[in-house]
């Protein structure tokens, strides 16, 4: 029961935390890069390659963006990292993708990536493509921030409340953003189906 209600507690805190600067600078991002036809891509490894695929369904659907997460295709994935090398999977397929300065790149990561400790490197590779051609940049990320903090328009640091549970709290807040950002009044386009069905229901 302890743990239970720590983990709850520092949730409900880190809720409290987050800077509302950076995700309204985040919205703008992603307003702007619908307005000019931009595409967004989503990049993430591991738990956080499955929100990215989540996150692709909402922003395509809720928000009308363009929307792609290289990890969705794994035969590319799984041959890039085979013939090429992990760390610079994403790169290449972005380049395959011609990214270019109308769209926009979303890291999802728990510490942003690291070149020097060889840790996400194949984010840290991504991302300097993206300085290259101009494209926006976006984090949801957690610890320092790693490289996405240094070079990101908008980050959103998830703050760190215990070394006991940096990946959790960073991937559950992941979700919790980007839904935050699929439902903002000037990001979201199509109405959910929940919340249509609510609205149609007579009251009684």
């Amino acid at each position: 029961m302890k743990y239970i209600k720590t983990y709850l507690d520092q949730t409900s805190q880190i809720a409290q935390m987050l800077d509302h600067g950076a995700i309204s600078k985040a919205v703008s991002i992603l307003k702007e890069t619908r307005e000019r036809k931009g595409r967004l891509f989503i990049l993430g490894v591991g738990g956080s390659a499955g929100n990215a695929s989540h996150a692709v369904n909402d922003f395509r659907k809720i928000a009308g963006i363009e929307s792609y997460a290289p990890t969705d295709n794994v035969s590319e994935l799984t041959a890039r990292t085979n013939d090429d090398g992990w760390s610079s999977v994403f790169k290449n397929w972005l380049l395959v993708s011609k990214l270019n300065s109308k769209d926009t790149i979303m890291v999802f990561s728990v510490g942003g990536g690291n070149l020097e400790k060889n840790i996400s490197a194949n984010l840290v590779e991504a991302l300097k493509l993206a300085k290259e051609v101009s494209a926006n940049i976006i984090g949801i990320v957690s610890r320092d921030g790693g490289y996405t903090k240094q070079v990101a328009d908008s980050c959103i640091l998830i703050p760190t409340m215990s070394p006991e549970t940096v990946t959790p709290h960073a991937e559950e807040f992941q979700a919790i953003v980007w839904h935050l950002l699929v439902s903002h009044p000037d990001i979201q386009k199509n109405e959910m189906k929940w919340e249509s069905a609510v609205k149609s229901t007579p009251v009684k």
